[in-house]
């Protein structure tokens, strides 16, 4: 009896060992089946640019490979949408978001009662002024370039700029009580943050601009610690020039403008093709400039 089961677990064993060696091997010849059928795809599709495609729902979306937060592309039924990483610049001496002080102190607009606005135009928190200028509504869209150009919804965008004659609040003389020209909004279900403003003036040594910084969301929009990306806006040359000679109250930025170009400006010199607003409109129904912006996240 004990002769008869040794014989019998050597024989499950030899079963088992005969068992597993099968399984691996059927294994071994699906992997090599599947990674046959993988080079003869990647053969096929060209992927030697390092580029993926993809189908989702009614378009195609196709992203280039390289460096996180290159282009990406997005293309479907009758449209077709780029979008590139936006550069990051200064915030310049004026950004009022706790990173410096002016002569009071530390100056953080973002901690301000209704900061969240739209209409930036007025100050706020008890600061009763009103920046006088061409009414311009802007509209920036934040796309994520390392995400096939997909709208950020939820996120918050915090825009600042000069008035019409050049001074920043909080800051410049005269207006250091005032807190107009600056806002945060949240983007919408497209990406899209809308700001009500005015055109900005032209100062000596730069060329006309709007600064923003990006956030993850409304509640992170209360110090600059917590921002993903900082960068200017760019305006067309025309249109400045014809706000600047016809537009009251704009007379200082005619000969700054003229003393100025892209090329010799600080920020945009290196390049603005990814910071210029598409502007439309005119002087006297107000202009309307938007501007898609990439970031990576």
């Amino acid at each position: 009896m004990q002769d008869h089961h040794h014989d019998h677990d050597a024989g499950l064993a030899h079963d088992f060992a005969r068992l597993q060696a099968s399984i691996a091997q059927r294994r071994r010849a699906l992997l090599w089946l599947a990674g046959a059928a993988g080079a003869t795809l990647l053969g096929c599709g060209g992927g030697g640019d390092d580029s993926t495609t993809s189908s989702s729902g009614s378009g195609t979306t196709t992203t280039s490979g390289g460096s996180t937060g290159g282009t990406g592309t997005t293309t479907g039924p009758g449209t077709s949408t780029s979008c590139s990483l936006i550069p990051e610049e200064t915030a310049g001496p004026y950004p009022g978001d706790g990173s410096n002080s002016n002569t009071s102190g530390v100056v953080n607009a973002l901690a301000l009662s209704g900061i969240v606005r739209s209409d930036i135009r007025s100050s706020i928190a008890g600061a009763s002024g009103t920046a006088e200028g061409v009414p311009t509504t802007v509209k920036i869209q934040l796309v994520n370039t390392n995400g096939s150009c997909a709208e950020l919804s939820g996120y918050a965008i915090y825009l600042w700029h000069c008035t019409r004659d050049g001074k920043y609040s909080l800051y410049s003389s005269g207006v250091t009580g005032e807190n107009y020209l600056r806002g945060v909004q949240e983007t919408d279900s497209d990406g899209v943050a809308t700001f009500t403003t005015i055109f900005p003036g032209c100062y000596s040594g730069r060329m006309p601009h709007m600064h923003f910084e990006v956030y993850r969301s409304l509640s992170t929009a209360l110090s600059y610690t917590n921002k993903l990306r900082t960068s200017q806006i760019a305006f067309p040359t025309d249109v400045c020039s014809t706000v600047y000679a016809s537009a009251t109250g704009y007379s200082a930025s005619v000969a700054n403008f003229a003393a100025i170009s892209f090329s010799s400006d600080n920020v945009f010199s290196d390049g603005y093709s990814t910071q210029l607003a598409t502007v439309s409109g005119d002087v006297a129904g107000g202009y309307s400039a938007t501007l898609q912006v990439g970031i990576s996240v």
